[in-house]
């Protein structure tokens, strides 16, 4: 899988999630076989730029591997120098966001929206190319709903501007995360353009991995919420994309030393405070089963980093000695 002048070392990426893919996040599914992560997106308004929330999103200090930054916005000028500004601070590649399904972005004619307009999205394309010489990708949806599926058209458009990389998450904006996703629409892309087409939406599994890459013909895969609690997974699907047999799952030491090490990186990345309450979705993922909803209820009332390592300390000491 090539991206611009970057090889990478195999066919996984993880997908850029708000309030999810933070650096704590890449880097453990980066050493579990990923081989890049889009971090989560940046508004391509300067005047948000100095949040708090900005400024953690664009932390990239000591991080593992390529720097790929997704922007969105629906002004081609801003989008450009959002493009700018963020290889300045040392992004390797831009990924510009036109699958993002969320009102509070679409009512801003940004993410998935942007794809009713096929004359703004080349205006935007061209304004990022033009305005950085790293690698440009771009992520978008098979279309606005089921009855507009224009993500061949928004494809060549890209291709014609110079994106080097599409990936497309097989749903229209309509269809949200609901249903099933689709690859036919992906497989078309496919079909119609010559830079590499990364498929996304649904891969949760070694075997779902494989079907998609054999139906689509993408030359790679992004996973998203197959990811959440469960980083490992991209170990997992490349033992079974190399050798055809599945991995063993991941032993009771493992998840352990995973989930403490992710609470740690959380503290250190968010402080205490917002530390702990972005621990309780992630460890909420990591131990989602039935018969584990009382210790999610006991974590989820914890407010101090000592309350929650102790927990999630005597949850596995049970664990053994049962």
């Amino acid at each position: 899988m090539q991206i611009g002048p970057y090889q990478l070392n195999n066919q996984l990426i993880v997908a850029p999630m708000a309030g999810v893919t933070d650096q704590a996040f890449r880097n453990l599914c980066l050493r579990y076989g990923a081989a890049l992560a889009v971090s989560e997106m940046l508004s391509s308004n300067p005047d948000v730029w100095d949040t708090d929330k900005s400024r953690q999103r664009m932390t990239h200090s000591g991080e593992e591997g390529l720097r790929s930054v997704q922007i969105a916005g629906a002004d081609p000028e801003l989008m450009a120098q959002a493009a700018r500004f963020n290889v300045e601070q040392g992004a390797h590649i831009i990924d510009i966001n036109m699958g993002c399904p969320a009102k509070k972005v679409n009512k801003k004619l940004a993410g998935s929206a942007l794809m009713q307009n096929p004359d703004l999205v080349k205006s935007i394309l061209q304004a990022v190319v033009n305005a950085v010489e790293v690698p440009v990708t771009l992520k978008i949806r098979t279309g606005w709903d089921p009855e507009h599926k224009n993500g061949v058209q928004i494809a060549r458009i890209a291709q014609d501007c110079g994106i080097v990389a599409l990936a497309v998450h097989g749903r229209t904006r309509q269809c949200m995360y609901k249903g099933d996703a689709e690859y036919d629409t992906i497989k078309a892309i496919k079909q119609n353009i010559s830079i590499p087409v990364i498929a996304n939406g649904d891969i949760g599994s070694p075997e779902k991995a494989r079907f998609v890459l054999d139906y689509t013909g993408a030359d790679a895969l992004m996973i998203g919420r197959g990811a959440q609690g469960r980083p490992w997974i991209f170990r997992e699907i490349q033992h079974y994309l190399d050798t055809g047999n599945k991995l063993a799952p991941i032993d009771v030491a493992q998840q352990r030393q995973v989930m403490l090490e992710h609470l740690s990186k959380l503290y250190d990345l968010y402080g205490e405070y917002m530390g702990s309450r972005f621990a309780r979705k992630h460890m909420g993922w990591y131990l989602n089963q039935e018969d584990q909803r009382q210790f999610r209820a006991d974590f989820n009332r914890l407010e101090t980093a000592a309350e929650q390592y102790s927990l999630v300390e005597c949850y596995f000491d049970e664990l053994v000695q049962n």
